[in-house]
């Protein structure tokens, strides 16, 4: 009599890359096929928070100088990068939280950075005011539409684990940026008593070496744009359920956060919790799923699939999808840390970067 076959794997999942420094959360793939990478400083030691991946080799990115920053504050360094992304021009943008170990911010810190990828160098910072981000802000990932404005409009979550959480939209010519669904229920995590999440069998919640565990708050994180633009996609960390808003509404400074709030549609149960969101030019959009070590899709019918999952895929954080018909995929073991823990570090270096053949392109909003 056969036992037991266990939890089988399905899909293909490629190794492209392994981490045996710092965790990384954020990955982009350039129209050309160059990946970039980011280390968040959490306690690690973080020798670069972005690089691009060389030859096997972490570089800095765009140099060295970039990645020293004088300090929390400084608007010409990156103090800690949550997320890089690759925009439909073909331009990497930065996006820096200004917030190590989740400090409070100080102006100058929160920006989006984007380089120039014909020369390495940066060509533009944009900066946010302190009452866009906030000092409880936690800049988590970034969507772009190109095609909107002179040159282009910004998505941003605010993810913070203890504020208001939102969606930020930035105009890429004026660098001006406002909030919307400020502290909207949309964007806010669940309470314990509708949402308990799981991860490798065990409940995910903050276990300190001292005192009881509490949930986990962190809101607004995943995020993606509709293949047609009209949409923005969006899920708190701490929630089974996602969410969408008219990108017109978020967009246009003159409509007010009713209106605004009044575009949100409930997108429903995704059977999982998330971190990352993404979308390709097929209309079909991807959520990972922390607590089944797997990457989900919704189909444009609808239906939900699974796109691969696969023991290794140990807390799936952000994904990119490239032109090379891949969706580009981090694991990053982060329900591991101490934090979660009871103060014992559990992560297994190394840390990776996956890949799986979707044989669908990236969406690219612009003119």
């Amino acid at each position: 009599m056969n036992g037991p076959v266990g939890d089988e794997p399905l899909g293909e999942l490629e190794l492209v890359h392994t981490f045996t420094g710092p965790m990384p959360t954020g990955v982009s793939v350039s129209h050309r096929g160059r990946i970039f990478v980011n280390f968040p400083k959490w306690g690690d030691e973080v020798p670069a928070t972005a690089v691009e991946l060389r030859d096997g080799r972490e570089v800095s990115y765009p140099d060295q100088p970039w990645n020293d920053p004088s300090g929390d504050d400084d608007a010409g360094a990156f103090v800690s990068v949550q997320s890089i992304v690759v925009d439909p021009a073909d331009r990497l943008w930065v996006l820096d939280t200004g917030s190590p170990m989740f400090q409070p911010t100080k102006p100058g810190g929160p920006k989006l950075v984007r380089v120039d990828l014909d020369t390495d160098t940066v060509a533009q910072v944009i900066t946010f005011p302190p009452d866009v981000a906030l000092p409880t802000t936690y800049l988590n990932d970034v969507r772009f539409d190109l095609r909107r404005g002179e040159s282009g409009v910004a998505y941003i979550t605010d993810s913070a684990s203890s504020g208001p959480n939102g969606i930020i939209v930035v105009d890429l010519a004026s660098g001006a940026s406002w909030r919307r669904l400020h502290d909207h229920p949309s964007t806010k995590a669940e309470p314990l008593t509708t949402f308990r999440p799981v991860v490798e069998g065990q409940p995910f919640l903050e276990r300190p070496a001292d005192g009881p565990p509490k949930p986990v708050t962190m809101g607004a994180d995943g995020i993606a744009i509709s293949a047609d633009g009209t949409r923005l996609h969006y899920c708190p960390l701490a929630s089974r359920r996602w969410y969408s808003v008219s990108t017109e509404a978020l967009a246009d400074p003159a409509v007010t956060q009713e209106a605004v709030a009044a575009t949100v549609v409930d997108e429903g149960d995704k059977g999982t919790a998330s971190d990352g969101l993404e979308t390709d030019d097929a209309g079909r959009l991807y959520l990972t799923s922390y607590e089944h070590n797997a990457v989900l899709r919704r189909r444009p019918d609808g239906e939900y699939e699974t796109l691969v999952h696969d023991p290794r895929l140990l807390w799936p954080d952000t994904m990119s999808v490239a032109t090379d018909g891949y969706l580009y995929v981090t694991a990053n073991q982060l329900h591991r840390q101490p934090q979660y823990q009871r103060g014992q570090d559990l992560r297994r270096r190394p840390y990776a970067l996956f890949r799986t053949r979707i044989d669908a392109g990236p969406v690219l909003l612009r003119r």
